[in-house]
C-alpha cells in the first residue's frame, strides 16, 4: 500500500491546481485519474487555446443552490492570481470580449504549467488505471487504482461533471459524494445548445444563421450572438441561457437590442415602400423568417398600432425549446455536490474529515468566458490551504 498524505482523485484542472499547491506546502499527494492523460478538458477549451479565466469574476456570475458559497473561494483566489501564474511561466495570452483571456498559442501551456506546479510540489500523477473500490477507517482514506491502493488521511473529489462525455466524464463524483452521505443536487447540462420542436421547424431550416441578441430565460438576459442550428439553438447568448432555463420554460429573443421605441413608425415615415424584412436590417434569411411570421410586408401599408405590435413580438420573441443537447455537447454541469455539506473556506466535508470536493463536481457553476476555469482554479487552492 502506497501512503501519502492527500490522494486526490481527478487529473483535470481543479485536481490538478489542489495537488499543486498542497505539494509545494509540503505536502505528499498522488493525483489518480482513468483517464491516459492530464486535463484534456483544458486542451479543447477555447478552441485549442483555453480560456483560461476572466477578468470580470464575481460571485453574482455562479450558479449555485446557495448563491454565497462561492465567495470565499473566489475572494482568496482572483484571476489576477492565476494570470499571475500564466505570466511566471512565459506563457503569452490576449483578452478578447467580456474579460476573457486566452492563450496566444496551444491550451497544452496551461496543461503543462499545471503539471510543472505539480513537479515542484513533488506530486505523484497515476493515469490510465480505473478507480476502484474507495475505503474509509479510523480517519483514513484507500482508493484502489488499478493494481495498487493508495492511503491517505485526506481524499479530494475533483472527478468533474459528466458533461463531455467522449473526454471520459462521467457522475463518479456523485457516486462517491452519496458513498459518504453527501447530497446531490441532480445534475443537469448547462452551457448547451437548446433543440426546438417542430413547429418551429421554420427557424431550425435557417441553420448557420447567426445575430446579435439579447437571449432571456428566467431572471437572466445576456447580450451576445445567438446562431441557429439544424437542431435549434446555439451560440454564446443561448449557451448562457441555457443555464437558467428549465424545461417548459420559453426563451425570450430580442432580435434588436437597443432599438428605440417606435423605430418602426419612424422607418415607415423615412421609408414608406420599405419591408419589414429590409427594416430589420438583420441577416437576409433571418429577416425574411421574421417578417414572415409577423405577416408585415412594405411598413407603409401596415398601421402605426400593427407596426408597434411587431415591435413588441421582435423584441420579446419567445421560443418553447423541446430540450438541450444533453451532457454531450454541454461545456458543464450545473448541479453536483450540494454545498451545505461543505465548508465554504476549505471546501471540507462537514460530516466526513479529511473528504474534499473541488471544482465542476461541487454545485456551483460559471458563466461561459473563463469562470468555471476560474472556480476549478479558486476552489482547488483553497482546498489545498486545508490538506
Amino acid at each position: 500500500m502506497d501512503t501519502f498524505d492527500a490522494i486526490v482523485l481527478g487529473a483535470g484542472g481543479a485536481g490538478l491546481m489542489a495537488a499543486g499547491v498542497a505539494g509545494q506546502r509540503g505536502r505528499r499527494v498522488v493525483v489518480l485519474d482513468h483517464a491516459d492523460a492530464p486535463g484534456k478538458k483544458i486542451l479543447i477549451s477555447g478552441g485549442g487555446r483555453c480560456n483560461f479565466t476572466n477578468l470580470h469574476t464575481a460571485p453574482d456570475r455562479y450558479l449555485s443552490t446557495n448563491p454565497h458559497f462561492a465567495k470565499s473561494a473566489l475572494g482568496r483566489y482572483t484571476a489576477r492570481d492565476f494570470l499571475d501564474m500564466v505570466e511566471r511561466h512565459g506563457i503569452a495570452w490576449h483578452e478578447k470580449t467580456l474579460g476573457q483571456l486566452f492563450c496566444d498559442g496551444s491550451a497544452r501551456a496551461i496543461v503543462d504549467m499545471l503539471l510543472g506546479e505539480c513537479e515542484l510540489g513533488g506530486v505523484t500523477i497515476r493515469l490510465g488505471q480505473p478507480l476502484g473500490e474507495i475505503g474509509h477507517a479510523d480517519g483514513r482514506f484507500t482508493v484502489r487504482h488499478g493494481d495498487r491502493t493508495y492511503d491517505a488521511p485526506s481524499l479530494v473529489i475533483a472527478t468533474g461533471g459528466p458533461s463531455i462525455p467522449k473526454l471520459g466524464a462521467t457522475g463518479i463524483a456523485y457516486d462517491i459524494a452519496r458513498r459518504f452521505g453527501l447530497k446531490v443536487v441532480e445534475p443537469r447540462p448547462a452551457l448547451v445548445p437548446l433543440t426546438l420542436p417542430g413547429d418551429e421547424a421554420l427557424f431550425r431550416a435557417l441553420s448557420g444563421v447567426a445575430t446579435p441578441v439579447v437571449a432571456r430565460a428566467g431572471k437572466a438576459a445576456f447580450a451576445e450572438a445567438a446562431l441557429f442550428t439544424h437542431r435549434g439553438l446555439s451560440g454564446p447568448a443561448i449557451l448562457q441561457a441555457s443555464s437558467y432555463w428549465r424545461h417548459g420554460d420559453p426563451v425570450s429573443i430580442d432580435f434588436r437590442p437597443g432599438a428605440a421605441p417606435g423605430w418602426l413608425a419612424a422607418g415607415k415615415r423615412a421609408r414608406p415602400r420599405a419591408t419589414l424584412a429590409q427594416a430589420l436590417d438583420l441577416p437576409s434569411r433571418l429577416s425574411d423568417a421574421l417578417a414572415e411570421r409577423v405577416g408585415i410586408g412594405e411598413l407603409g401599408a401596415a398601421t402605426d398600432r400593427a407596426l408597434a405590435d411587431a415591435e413588441r413580438k421582435l423584441s420579446d420573441w419567445r421560443f418553447h425549446p423541446n430540450g438541450t443537447e444533453g451532457f454531450a455537447k454541454a461545456e458543464v454541469t450545473v448541479g453536483g455536490i450540494a454545498t451545505d455539506a461543505l465548508s465554504s473556506k476549505t471546501l471540507a466535508a462537514r460530516t466526513v474529515p479529511g473528504l474534499y470536493a473541488i471544482g465542476e463536481a461541487v454545485d456551483v457553476t460559471g458563466w461561459l468566458g473563463g469562470y468555471n476555469f476560474q472556480w476549478a482554479w479558486a476552489s482547488g487552492w483553497a482546498a489545498a490551504q486545508a490538506l
